[in-house]
């Protein structure tokens, strides 16, 4: 057993969306939050073991769509490096992309998939000691269609149906992924790619998916591909672009996450010069997904913060301050935008006892120097990480 440890924080975020609180003294005990009180202002600083009151605190974050096997860059031929890459190379990139989200606060990361399933492989053998903090999620490989957009991220279904493939071939992987529709479009605004599995199918694979205990996350664009995708039951929309707000509703409705990853869009407006991306295209597929997110806010569909880390200028960690900003400027408030990043993602990721800063909960935390008018940009540079009984 441990002696309590007493802590005080200048400002505290709690992750559920509660308002900012001040001037915090919480007490650990074994790793998790014994006490947890605001003190009056003014009144006399009590003996603490770490004095933060010049700090702000936050639960530690999740990222609940990257894809670790690539960076960011956008240099074009190092994307196609990266696709051919072996083993060996990928987990020094897997582990540098950790390093990354750790240093931003992220403390969990769910995985789209790679078409080597690497990520997976990593998560078997190579987690070492030094980001063994960070809880990995993996979908190993994604599932699309022969002659349909995926390759990158998956295997096509090459024989029997999409269930039967989920059922043969789901070993040792945390959720599976399904891709159901194209890429969003970059060139012309609004266009919509068909569905890459009919109804039937995709709700036969979810059922197997749950007997299998895993959930499934649906790269959908477009209204078809989403009212399809819920209609079977998914448990998480990947990108929703254009799916429209009857989408929306039922999304609320079904309980269903929705991970936005809208930073994507104002990336590819920014690296358009030399490719083939419309840069107006792009920033109004930007202007769309927030006046979509505004729409999802308002109805009370549950956002969860994705990145799509590991697309072009989409840089794993610090993207996550670009997709907080994002959640302000579709009217977030920043209690509401930390939500997505922690409470929303640890119910989306099954992580029990972690995601809000609460009495009875494990304690982890990061803390902020400043308080909390800094962020989301000083999520740049964190002081301190807490993970139950220590600091790392």
């Amino acid at each position: 057993m441990f002696d309590e440890k007493k802590i005080l924080a200048g400002w505290m975020i709690d992750g559920t969306g509660a308002p900012i609180q001040k001037n915090v003294l919480l007490g650990i005990k074994d790793g998790i939050f014994e006490d947890i009180k605001t003190l009056p202002m003014g009144s006399t600083k009590p003996s603490v073991l770490m004095d933060l009151s010049e700090y702000t605190l936050l639960p530690g974050l999740a990222d609940a769509h990257v894809h670790l096997f690539m960076s960011g860059t956008g240099d074009q031929s190092r994307r196609k490096q990266q696709l051919n890459e072996g083993f060996h190379r990928v987990k020094s990139t897997i582990s540098r992309h950790l390093g990354q989200l750790l240093a931003h606060g992220v403390l969990a990361v769910r995985d789209g998939g790679d078409k080597d399933g690497y990520t997976q492989q990593y998560q078997k053998s190579c987690m070492a000691e030094k980001y063994a903090a960070i809880s990995l999620h993996v979908a190993g490989k994604a599932w699309h269609k022969p002659g349909r957009y995926g390759s990158f991220v998956g295997r096509a279904l090459k024989k029997g149906t999409l269930a039967e493939g989920i059922l043969r071939e789901s070993n040792d992987i945390d959720h599976v992924k399904i891709i159901q529709s194209g890429l969003n479009s970059l060139t012309v605004f609004g266009k919509e790619s068909p569905p890459q599995f009919h109804l039937r199918a995709l709700r036969d694979a979810v059922d197997a998916s749950t007997r299998l205990g895993l959930k499934t996350m649906v790269h959908a664009n477009g209204k078809i591909p989403v009212q399809i995708a819920l209609e079977a039951g998914c448990s998480s929309i990947e990108h929703g672009f254009f799916m429209g707000k009857e989408n929306l509703a039922q999304m609320a409705h079904r309980n269903v996450f929705w991970v936005p990853t809208a930073y994507t869009m104002k990336t590819y407006g920014e690296h358009a010069e030399g490719s083939k991306v419309d840069r107006r295209v792009a920033l109004r597929n930007l202007d769309h997904q927030l006046e979509q997110i505004s729409e999802a806010k308002r109805l009370g569909v549950s956002i969860a913060l994705g990145t799509d880390s590991g697309s072009i200028g989409v840089h794993h960690g610090s993207a996550v301050i670009q997709e907080l900003q994002l959640l302000l400027d579709a009217g977030f408030s920043m209690e509401g935008a930390v939500k997505c990043a922690s409470f929303n993602n640890a119910r989306l990721l099954g992580l029990d006892g972690k995601g809000f800063i609460a009495k009875g909960m494990r304690a982890d935390f990061v803390a902020i120097k400043g308080s909390p008018s800094g962020l989301p940009e000083s999520l740049s540079d964190i002081s301190l990480i807490h993970m139950g009984e220590r600091f790392l």
